[in-house]
């Protein structure tokens, strides 16, 4: 059963019609997952199985499988879903070490892993995708029994390492998400509590209560991870929230941007908190005044680095997805231009056309929770 949604979408409270959203959503779904092979990003993959392509690097992401199987249930095509889902088993599924029960988070398209380790938002994402199959199309299969692979991966996450088998994906201490699990820091795009608080549901009993702590503590890190004049946050940070430098990653860049969505969405799913609209508000009062054609890569002050932004189109599409947590003529002004914005071509696209189809899900009403069956 779906979740109740506004009677309206942002959309439409625009002004924008119903049929023109929905052609617009069905649109960019061919263009990405059917159209021209320089156009799509997703592909098949032999008779059963299908992959993301990142694009600009030419790798297959547990981001991108993740993303492709949220994308697939929210547009109830459950052919793409367990394609992506069976590739990501047969090739990314770590069965040996101190990663094992964990994605290997690239490979090459041929299934070659570029890496044994693990990326904690792509696992994030596969659990709530796989509990939304599991409500919208039921269980089957191994692999395809969705809520006990999700249910056994959470498990994983939190658990791993209490017998010296690896690291878990969450910090036992203060219940924050890890960049990497043998790490000590964390990357704030990663914080998802609007999934946190559907896993204290659908997890396992005995993990339910961490899965609440997880979502507390998320939200009172989000607005010390946002720097307090323009709400920009970096790609890694301390627990603590201060920036982190390492390998130059310290600074407003392509990870950050997803932050900005992340509360739009906990905001559409379970009501707006004054720290998002506060947060959103400075955003869009530090680009208000910026062309997309001019956008760079920022220190968390504003500070413009000489580099151009390398996603563009990800950052109008945030931008505007944050829109959801806030009100007023700014928001309206940022979610018309990601309107008037088609998706990027070329071979950087993944990236951004991902977070562009997850904006038109929640813009349009159709990023929605998919409940249990009764």
């Amino acid at each position: 059963m779906e979740q109740a949604v506004h009677q309206q979408s942002y959309f439409e409270r625009l002004g924008y019609s119903r049929e023109e959203i929905d052609r617009r959503v069905s649109e960019a779904w061919h263009t990405l997952f059917e159209g021209p092979a320089d156009e799509r990003i997703y592909f098949e993959s032999g008779p059963d199985m299908g992959y993301m392509l990142d694009t600009g690097n030419l790798d297959v992401r547990t981001e991108g499988q993740s993303y492709g199987m949220m994308m697939a249930v929210q547009m109830d095509r459950q052919d793409v879903f367990d394609r992506i889902w069976k590739w990501t088993m047969t090739y990314m599924y770590l069965t040996e070490g101190p990663n094992a029960g964990y994605f290997a988070w690239s490979c090459h398209p041929d299934g070659r892993r570029n890496s044994n380790g693990p990326a904690p938002d792509g696992e994030e994402y596969f659990a709530m995708a796989l509990f939304f199959a599991s409500h919208r199309w039921g269980d089957r299969e191994a692999p395809f029994n969705y809520s006990k692979q999700a249910r056994d991966l959470l498990a994983r996450c939190i658990h791993k390492g209490e017998q010296g088998d690896g690291w878990p994906m969450w910090e036992p201490s203060n219940y924050l998400i890890k960049f990497v699990p043998n790490c000590d820091f964390t990357d704030p795009s990663y914080h998802l509590p609007h999934f946190y608080e559907l896993f204290a549901r659908w997890a396992y009993p005995e993990d339910r209560p961490f899965w609440q702590k997880a979502a507390a503590a998320s939200r009172e890190f989000l607005p010390k991870a946002c720097h307090p004049v323009t709400g920009l946050a970096p790609e890694y940070s301390y627990y603590d929230g201060r920036p982190n430098f390492y390998n130059d990653h310290g600074d407003f860049y392509s990870d950050s941007y997803r932050v900005a969505a992340n509360l739009g969405l906990d905001a559409l799913w379970f009501g707006r908190k004054a720290y998002q609209k506060d947060i959103i508000d400075k955003i869009h009062r530090f680009f208000a005044d910026k062309e997309p054609e001019n956008y760079h890569w920022y220190k968390i002050d504003g500070t413009a680095r000489p580099e151009p932004a390398l996603h563009p189109v990800g950052l109008i599409a945030t931008n505007a997805m944050g829109a959801l947590a806030t009100e007023g003529p700014l928001a309206e002004k940022l979610v018309r231009l990601f309107w008037e914005t088609p998706l990027r071509l070329g071979n950087r696209r993944y990236y951004d056309n991902c977070l562009y189809f997850f904006a038109l899900l929640a813009l349009s009403g159709r990023y929605r929770i998919y409940e249990p069956r009764s």
